[in-house]
């Protein structure tokens, strides 16, 4: 254990897309795979660069009121009807569009995440606290093989992170005060919004979220809790076996 840190923490949240799952390679595979059956071909690392641009402004567009509230299934399925046209790929059918909307589903782990968190779900209470719906975070938790005791999601509070009811509802729920959580994710901008909520927090830098060499989002004057380069580093640091 960091002699630095706490020892109140009691649960470990996470953010999933990017921190947990390697979301961008799994979305070029799953287009690939469906160029290969049904012959369209597309720039798929751009697409999927693209899709997850848009997810991002339409939960701006709904946190501001221009959109209505919906799930990231339904955000994720109007950005993806949006950018077919412009990847050449206008003709699939709703078949093919709604298998591959489902491909978020089905998101492949890190390298470390599942070792890591069975590690971590030995000592902490252990759940996610992603902006997807519950149905998806439990068919990519099935799919991945992610040992979760709790699936949170920002459904449950009808706003997106970094509203600061998500992370306060997740404290709620798990009955515990804020100061007991920790936030795990690889994105300072959540981090810094859980901190401001009052949970603890823990960076897990994954540069290669967008590739290798690909954009990360700058920490600036940010400060965590912790700071690890994996989900085995970071139960290395809290002491767990």
């Amino acid at each position: 254990m960091n002699p630095s840190l706490p020892t109140e923490i009691r649960a470990l949240v996470f953010d999933v897309f990017g921190t947990v799952v390697d979301w961008r390679s799994s979305i070029i595979a799953e287009g690939r795979a469906l160029g290969g059956r049904l012959g369209p071909d597309a720039d798929w690392p751009a697409l999927a660069d693209a899709w997850r641009a848009g997810y991002f402004g339409s939960m701006a567009q709904v946190a501001k009121g221009e959109l209505p509230w919906m799930t990231i299934d339904a955000l994720h399925r109007r950005v993806l009807d949006e950018l077919l046209p412009r990847f050449g790929l206008a003709a699939l059918d709703e078949a093919a569009r709604d298998h591959l909307n489902r491909a978020w589903h089905r998101l492949a782990p890190w390298p470390d995440s599942v070792a890591g968190l069975a590690r971590l779900r030995s000592r902490y209470v252990t759940a996610t606290l992603s902006n997807g719906n519950v149905s998806l975070l439990v068919n990519m938790a099935k799919h991945a093989g992610l040992p979760w005791d709790c699936v949170l999601s920002a459904e449950l509070f009808g706003r997106f992170k970094p509203d600061p009811e998500v992370y306060l509802g997740a404290a709620r729920l798990l009955g515990f005060a804020p100061p007991q959580l920790m936030m795990v994710a690889a994105h300072p901008s959540d981090l810094a919004a859980a901190r401001r909520a009052g949970l603890k927090t823990a960076y897990i830098p994954r540069p290669d979220e967008y590739g290798p060499g690909g954009w990360m989002e700058p920490v600036g004057d940010r400060v965590f809790d912790l700071v690890a380069p994996d989900l085995r580093a970071l139960a290395d640091q809290l002491g767990v076996p």
